[in-house]
């Protein structure tokens, strides 16, 4: 049926049909003319440490523990390989790889179709011949061009000239995860079929692409592309019976531009340069792709844009064609860090990044967000909603234009600008990357692009995320592969970020999408009917591509399953990603402060921190930014509630709450960074407990049941971050603000979250105390509620001379000041604790002290 949507442009004239013409590029204002029709080394098998009759026990920082596996099932993963759809040949793709549209740059198709010059892949675009004369560093930089050096422009002007030399290693045997983890051997099978789709995926992309490095820039040929001639505009869309270009370049007349379709299902047209000079389409026009559909007639923003506007008082977006003038590009001026040892990550949204109750911008988060961030101790930068979005409330996780940075904080070149500056503090910058769905809207997103319900997308409920409300990627696809990996690589390297967090890992993995679903570490919830082959083998590419071009890069995945193999590198039979988040420790954090403090439990604690697997680095947090959303409760909030509105002032008298819950925000936070994993993360405004939730202006909603859920009158004042208030030495959330920075300097100076050495000593369920040792630290947490203890020994591995070098009991924290930092520690000679040494310090209720050995002259006591 033919259709229409309010707020779409649909001309006075009619979309005529047309018959084709071989060279109508040659004249692309012609009318009337008709459409044409994808380690040798044991695992821990002991009783982990939640149990408490067990013994102690040593392991390395890289060192995990497994979850249990189960039974081995080895006929039903038979049974899923001769199921599984989309079984690559060695000379062809089949199945759900459907070869008509693999094929679109395939042979002597990618000479014919894409005939048009492609413009510089310089970040600053313009035509390569036009660039300044360059430096291309040497093929064996240890740093892979990615650290400092005296040449900046060696090292960012010219990085893009050095990526696409870097040859992308070819698989390896993939079996080395059989070493890592012998459990595995019983799902031989499905692991082994899964790292055949991947090898034979790698070479149809080397057969038919010329590679992986090729392969992952669409944007090159896809989209809209300048040459010194004139715009090259391309789009896949298959299901199409007819498309014309459309945009205030020609007054939105759809019979001035018709293009042409290929037997791929790639539609194209060319325009060539006005009579002065100047390209067809004006910077800052907006465009449109109008199609002849299934569905009817309508109007889709590019899939390639580079950058989409809403107009004021209008509801759709407008795709923009964004070139601006050589003098208003940004030009990256420093290098990028160097890939940081320990990862302490403080995640944030540019939009609420405000004091103020308004959108804040890529300028503002650029100037007075990251000098703060690098003034906390925080090494990287975790950016949340940089993919284009429609509906802000969605938190950016409803992407509608994947190529186009967020219009609402400024343009692609304010963002290149902030990303500049952070790598000028020395700061990476990770990008929250959404490849797990897209936006239902059919309006300014992909849905229904073509008119079809498929094209990107699985067709029928597979598509359909029901509790996102939201459309599923069809990654068996070779268009959606083609798509998603240059996605990946234009972020990297148009934009220079670093790496990225991938959302929703666990709903790309499986087709259950982990809804519904406990996963209790039986290894036949990974292996089976449910896993999706496609997805994961999409995720090991993407990971193979990403470090392949960007050795330095790092990508950190969101899976709540615990899915094994998952940061092993691919070339050892793994997925690939560099870090896992450690979700369960969120999760365990609220179950406890529902519990009364006698009910916690010193071994659930320390088993719920140390429960990953070994040789796969985790990213631990206390909590997540979904706990900051209205309908849930930060942790400071759910310590202290409603008494933080009225006394956080350090001119008012305290409450037994607040009291407490600052102690146990202090401590919650250290366990969690000493013990949780290699990586730290932090939302921002909850490293000083932020008093207020997260709602995001919105109006009243109108249920089909007639049912009304009030809004906040379109406000922002709850869509901001009250910096203000941990700045403000009068209030108690500048000493746990100051804490939190002292977490991370502490981290810097010791790099305790990736020691080798990490030995958990005591978890004493009757005196609440939990001792442990990373690195020359010994870290130790009473929570007790009110016994302190005096001359409390603890064990220690190393001799010597230990000093206090972090107190959450420091005044200056917030606390009271019952630990004399001048103190020294001498240890005593003698087992305890399954400990070689000793140490006796005071251990006052609710508090962590940690210790360090000093450099000092060693002086043994004698016990």
């Amino acid at each position: 049926m033919v259709y229409t949507v309010s707020g779409v442009r649909f001309p006075t004239v009619p979309l005529n049909k047309f018959v084709g013409s071989s060279n109508f590029n040659a004249n692309r204002r012609i009318a009337n003319l008709s459409f044409n029709h994808f380690p040798a080394r044991k695992i821990l098998s002991g009783r982990s440490s939640y149990d408490s009759e067990s013994p102690s026990f040593t392991v390395a920082a890289s060192d995990k523990i497994l979850v249990p596996g189960g039974q081995t099932d080895a006929s039903s993963a038979a049974e899923q390989l001769d199921d599984v759809e989309a079984v690559l040949e060695d000379s062809e793709v089949s199945g759900s790889l459907d070869s008509s549209n693999m094929e679109i740059g395939s042979k002597t198709k990618e000479a014919e179709t894409f005939h048009e010059p492609i413009v510089s892949r310089h970040a600053g675009g313009g035509s390569k011949q036009d660039s300044p004369s360059i430096l291309v560093a040497d093929e064996d930089d240890e740093m892979g061009g990615m650290g400092t050096s005296d040449s900046l422009e060696e090292n960012i002007i010219d990085e893009s000239e050095r990526v696409w030399k870097r040859a992308i290693p070819p698989p390896g045997l993939g079996q080395r995860i059989y070493e890592i983890d012998p459990m595995l051997n019983s799902y031989r099978s499905h692991l082994d079929y899964r790292y055949s789709q991947y090898k034979k995926m790698r070479d149809a992309i080397d057969q038919y692409e010329g590679g992986l490095e090729a392969f992952s820039r669409g944007y090159e040929k896809l989209g809209f592309t300048r040459s010194a001639t004139g715009i090259t505009y391309r789009e896949w869309a298959p299901g199409a019976k007819g498309a014309a270009l459309i945009g205030d370049f020609n007054n939105w007349n759809p019979n001035a531009d018709i293009m042409t379709r290929d037997e791929f299902g790639v539609w194209e047209i060319f325009l060539p340069n006005n009579a002065d000079g100047s390209p067809a389409i004006p910077h800052g026009s907006r465009v449109k792709i109008r199609m002849d559909t299934p569905s009817g007639i309508k109007d889709s923003i590019p899939a390639w844009i580079k950058f989409s506007v809403q107009a004021p008082g209008e509801i759709p977006y407008d795709g923009i064609y964004y070139d601006p003038p050589e003098e208003e590009k940004h030009v990256f001026q420093h290098p990028r860090p160097k890939r940081p040892k320990s990862l302490r990550i403080y995640e944030a949204h540019v939009g609420m990044s405000s004091t103020e109750p308004i959108i804040n911008t890529y300028a503002n988060f650029r100037d007075e967000v990251l000098p703060r961030i690098k003034r906390l101790g925080y090494n990287a930068v975790q950016i949340m909603a940089i993919q284009e979005h429609s509906y802000y409330a969605s938190f950016g996780y409803h992407v509608t234009n994947f190529f186009a940075p967020s219009s609402r904080f400024g343009t692609p070149d304010d963002l290149k600008s902030l990303i500049d500056r952070a790598h000028e503090l020395g700061i990476i910058v990770l990008m929250d990357i959404v490849h797990s769905h897209a936006s239902n809207n059919t309006l300014d997103g992909l849905n229904m692009f073509d008119g079809t319900d498929s094209c990107y997308f699985h067709s029928g409920s597979r598509g359909y995320h029901w509790m996102w409300d939201s459309r599923l990627f069809n990654y068996g696809h070779w268009e959606v592969l083609r798509y998603l990996l240059s996605n990946a690589r234009w972020w990297l390297d148009e934009y220079k970020f670093d790496g990225f967090r991938f959302d929703g890992v666990t709903s790309m993995m499986y087709t259950h999408h982990g809804l519904e679903v406990g996963f209790t570490g039986n290894y036949n919830e990974y292996f089976g009917f449910a896993t999706d082959v496609d997805a994961v083998v999409y995720l090991m590419l993407v990971n193979d591509m990403i470090h392949g071009l960007f050795p330095e890069a790092i990508t950190i995945g969101e899976d709540v399953s615990g899915m094994p193999t998952f940061c092993i590198p691919v070339e050892d039979g793994g997925v690939g990603f560099d870090y896992r988040l450690h979700m369960a420790i969120a999760d365990k954090w609220i179950e406890m402060l529902k519990m009364r403090d006698e009910d916690w439990k010193m071994g659930d604690i320390v088993h719920t921190l140390t429960n990953r697997r070994w040789l796969e680095k985790c990213v631990a947090y206390a909590e997540s930014h979904d706990q900051a959303l209205v309908g849930d409760k930060t942790i400071a909030f759910w310590l202290m509630d409603k008494d933080m509105y009225d006394f956080m002032a350090l001119d008012r008298p305290t409450t037994p709450l607040i009291d407490r819950g600052i102690a146990l925000h202090k401590m919650i936070r250290l366990i969690t960074m000493g013990l949780g994993g290699e990586g730290y993360l932090n939302f921002m405004g909850n490293e000083f407990g932020h008093p207020e939730w997260i709602d995001f202006p919105r109006g009243d909603s109108h249920l089909p049941s007639g049912a009304v859920i009030p809004g906040n009158n379109n406000s922002y004042d709850k869509c901001r971050r009250r910096f203000d208030l941990g700045d403000a030495e009068y209030l108690r959330y500048h000493g746990m603000q100051e804490f939190d920075q002292a977490m991370q300097h502490l981290e810097e100076t010791y790099g305790f979250m990736t020691s080798e050495h990490q030995y958990i000593s005591r978890k004493d369920e009757g005196d609440r105390i939990i001792v442990f040792e990373r690195g020359d630290l010994v870290f130790v947490f009473n929570f007790h509620w009110s016994n302190s203890y005096s001359d409390y020994r603890i064990g220690c591995l190393k001799p010597g001379k230990y000093k206090v070098v972090l107190d959450s009991d420091d005044p200056l924290f917030g606390g009271f000041s019952r630990i004399d930092h001048n103190a020294e520690f001498f240890t005593f000679e003698g087992w305890y604790d399954n400990r070689p040494r000793s140490f006796s310090v005071y251990a006052p209720a609710r508090t962590a002290v940690v210790y360090a050995l000093t450099n000092d002259e060693v002086v043994l006591a004698a016990e």
